[in-house]
Formats: C-alpha cells, structure tokens, sequence
C-alpha cells in the first residue's frame, strides 16, 4: 500500500485586523479537514497585512503573546490534523519581527518553526517597492519536519528565488517544500508557477504554495494562484484569485519513482569558476 498524505493550500485575503484573519483562516481549515486534508497549509502573513510596517510591529506579540499561535494550536487539536501557519510577524525585539512559519501536530504542539531567510528587498517599479529587511530580522536556518513519513522542509515567499536552500533542504530528507506566500502582482504573473515548478523538478518533491490574494489595507495587491506540485513538475491542484481551498494527494512512490528516474540529488560534482 502506498504511504499517502492528502494535503490542502489556503487562499485568503488578510487585512489589517488578526482576529478576523484567524476567523478566516479557522473557517477554511475546518472545511480542509471535513473533506480528509491531513496538512492544512496557510499563506504568508496570515495573521496580518498592514500598509505600515510600524502598525504591524506594534499589534503583533511575540512568541509567548501572539493571539494565533494558542489559537492554530487549538484548531490542530481540536481538528486532529498538522496546521502550517504559513507565517506571522512575531516581535523579537523593540524594532524587529521575525517572518516566522509554525508547524502544529495533532495533538496541538508547536513541532517545528521557521524564520523567512531571504528578505524581499525590492524595487519593482518608482511606486512599488519593498524593504522587508527594514523591520524583520532574517533568519538563520533551514528547518525540515517530518509528518507522518513524510519530510517537510519549510520556506516562505521570496525564499523561492534561491534554489540552493531547496536542494539542501532536499539533501536533508525533505521530500515537501514549502512556499506560503505574498506574491506581487507583477512579479506573481511573470514568475510564480515557473520558479514554483522548477523547485519541485530540481528536487523531485512535492511543493506546497498557499498565497494570499486581492487587495489588502493601503492597496497592496497580491498574486494569489495558489498551487500543488507534483515531483515531476506537474500542476496537481491551483486556482486563481478567489478566496479558497485546494487539495491534492502526496505519494510517496511518485517521490521515489521522480528520483529514480533523474537522480540529480547524488550528481553533485566540485568546480571552479575560470576567469
């Protein structure tokens, strides 16, 4: 018999207040888990989108007095199934939060946790620009979880760009990525499902993208189009820019098999760049 997981993206539109945004988010999941989803995976900045980095600074708690973490961890408990919190900003000092993603088993426990690496420092046109590393302190590990035979490693959003942590992280065991998001607009019709898919190809895993969508407090639009991977690249599950749920089934023969087939994980080979 095969080892399967059915797994679920969330797609929501999160505003500038964390109670409703965990409303919505609890509302989603508990229609993810009604319909046989083991892991329920939520967007990036799922408790809050602010216009203001400094508004978001001031209501959001730190690891010990952040509303959603008591609150995903009741709901996997409750439910019985593993809630990834695709991320929140949780305040490590006076001036700076973390990205963080949390990994929440059945039983409610906190399993594994994640700060986004890779700050989105970017200007993409004279009005739309962004500096992340301004009020987020970035982190400085890769972290890889496993669930129910399965091994999740874990990114966030602009991580995506930077191939080499998913190869590690694929070196490490991981077997599912990872990739809540926050997409631009812009960059989301350009680029998204290509680097999404090229993730997945690299490694031979699955990947995981929930993203948010619409338009959020001050204007800022997101992409949406959420997407499940398969480990040949295939698109299992997506949708635009609704408001929803996707699911698909994860297989571990499809991992093994995708592998097998180019085994480009044990290819590595040493160079040098000649001048």
């Amino acid at each position: 018999m095969h080892k399967t997981l059915k797994v679920a993206c969330v797609q929501m539109t999160s505003g500038p207040d964390i109670h409703s945004n965990l409303q919505v988010a609890e509302k989603l999941i508990r229609e993810a888990a009604a319909q046989g989803a083991r892991l329920v995976a939520t967007p990036e900045n799922t408790d809050q989108m602010r216009r203001r980095s400094e508004d978001k600074l001031t209501s959001s708690g730190d690891e010990h007095t952040h509303a959603a973490l008591p609150f995903f961890s009741a709901l996997a408990q409750e439910l019985g199934i593993w809630i990834l919190l695709g991320s929140i900003g949780v305040r490590v000092n006076e001036t700076q939060m973390a990205n963080r993603s949390h990994l929440f088993a059945p039983d409610g426990t906190l399993t594994a946790r994640y700060d986004k690496i890779h700050m989105f420092d970017a200007q993409l046109s004279r009005s739309e620009f962004y500096h992340e590393s301004k009020d987020s302190a970035a982190g400085a590990c890769a972290v890889t979880a496993d669930i129910e035979g399965f091994t999740l490693g874990m990114s966030i959003c602009y991580d995506v760009r930077f191939a080499h942590l998913y190869r590690d992280l694929a070196k490490a065991g991981a077997n599912i990525l990872s990739v809540p998001a926050a997409f631009t607009v812009p960059t989301g019709k350009a680029h998204w499902e290509i680097l999404l898919r090229a993730r997945a190809i690299e490694t031979g895993s699955y990947v995981l993208a929930p993203g948010q969508t619409g338009e959020h407090e001050g204007g800022r639009q997101t992409y949406g189009h959420s997407l499940i991977i398969g480990p040949w690249g295939e698109i299992l599950a997506g949708m635009d820019t609704e408001s929803g749920i996707i699911f698909a089934d994860m297989d571990m023969e499809e991992i093994t098999k995708a592998r097998q087939a180019i085994p480009a994980l044990l290819h590595d080979k040493t160079y040098r760049i000649q001048p």
